[in-house]
């Protein structure tokens, strides 16, 4: 089973994004800021992870760069989900190490397509 990790200081959010992640048959863990998400995609090797931006400890930006940095998660896809619409923003994130980039709230049927791409 697919597994993708929620990284998401916001419970409404994580609870959102599991309802329909789970409901598309993918297994979901969740991380609640950067510092801890690092921590969980580093043991649990996800194969996809879901990125808040602003978030306390670790910013999505730092989690992503350090993520995509490391030997054993440089691989794992990121998708930055967040509510900073700015094209900076979009392109820091893509410079960090996301592959894509959505803003919230977001289309659920968009990310599943964009999850299923990736993905392949």
């Amino acid at each position: 089973m697919t597994h993708i990790l929620i990284i998401d200081d916001s419970p409404t959010e994580q609870h959102v994004l599991r309802t329909t992640l789970e409901a598309a048959g993918y297994q979901v863990s969740s991380a609640t800021d950067g510092e801890a998400g690092v921590e969980a995609a580093t043991s649990l090797l996800p194969d996809l992870i879901l990125m808040d931006v602003v978030m306390p400890n670790m910013n999505g930006f730092q989690a992503t760069r350090k993520l995509s940095k490391q030997a054993a998660t440089e691989k794992i896809p990121i998708i930055m989900v967040t509510t900073k619409d700015q094209e900076t923003d979009k392109t820091w994130a893509k410079r960090q190490g996301a592959r894509d980039y959505m803003v919230k709230p977001v289309n659920k049927a968009e990310l599943l397509t964009k999850i299923k791409d990736i993905l392949g």
